[in-house]
């Protein structure tokens, strides 16, 4: 069983999180918090598998309760948003979520992303992705990072990785590079084992402080 723990100031959200995912087998909603400040105590109590986080939340939001609870390593977060705060959402990631989805995601996705980040995998929509970077990252200045940390990787490495961080799926690099699924997925896994990444969220991440990519780049 996949144990999660929904995270909302909104009650009629927790409500309908709960339905969808106590509806399927392989996953149990074990528990319900109203704030970060919650959120981070039950996921000390309860270490469910996956901690689905709101991030506008009183007492203590969801970006701080992220970085917390992956601190802590008792949980992977996967964080929900709208449109109207997506400036929540880079310092989500870089406080350790695996991944965000839009509130209005179809049900189907909600529950595949669960299994997805439980499985250890990261959870990033290509659309979303280009969309919340390039808005919010054009706001802000970049943490900077030195960019010779991606020395470590080849040319075709470098070219997987800046379109990862454009929000291309597996598919469209395969496409795009005249390139098999299963060689991108390899390329992809020698560029996180290479750079001591996580997952592809922290890969996106990287190619946004590095310079590699730029805000609005195509």
């Amino acid at each position: 069983m996949i144990s999660v723990v929904v995270v909302d100031d909104q009650e009629l959200m927790r409500v309908g999180f709960r339905m969808v995912l106590g509806a399927q087998e392989d996953i149990e909603v074990v528990g319900e918090a109203g704030d970060g400040e919650q959120a981070v105590r039950l996921a000390a109590e309860l270490r469910p598998d996956v901690v689905l986080m709101d991030v506008r939340m009183p007492v203590l939001d969801g970006v701080e309760a992220t970085r917390r609870i992956v601190a802590e390593g008792t949980s992977r977060v996967l964080v929900m948003t709208t449109f109207d705060l997506d400036e929540y959402v880079y310092s989500a990631l870089r406080g350790g979520a695996s991944g965000f989805l839009l509130k209005d995601t179809p049900p189907d996705h909600l529950v595949s992303a669960l299994r997805s980040v439980c499985g250890g995998d990261a959870v990033v929509s290509p659309a979303v992705t280009r969309r919340l970077l390039d808005r919010f990252l054009g706001d802000d200045p970049l943490p900077h990072r030195d960019a010779s940390v991606l020395d470590a990787l080849t040319d075709r490495e470098r070219e997987v990785l800046t379109l990862v961080a454009k929000g291309l799926s597996n598919t469209e690099i395969a496409a795009a590079l005249f390139l098999s699924e299963a060689t991108v997925k390899t390329h992809v896994g020698r560029i996180l084992s290479k750079l001591r990444l996580r997952d592809r969220v922290q890969a996106v991440v990287l190619a946004y402080e590095t310079g590699l990519s730029r805000p609005g780049q195509r």
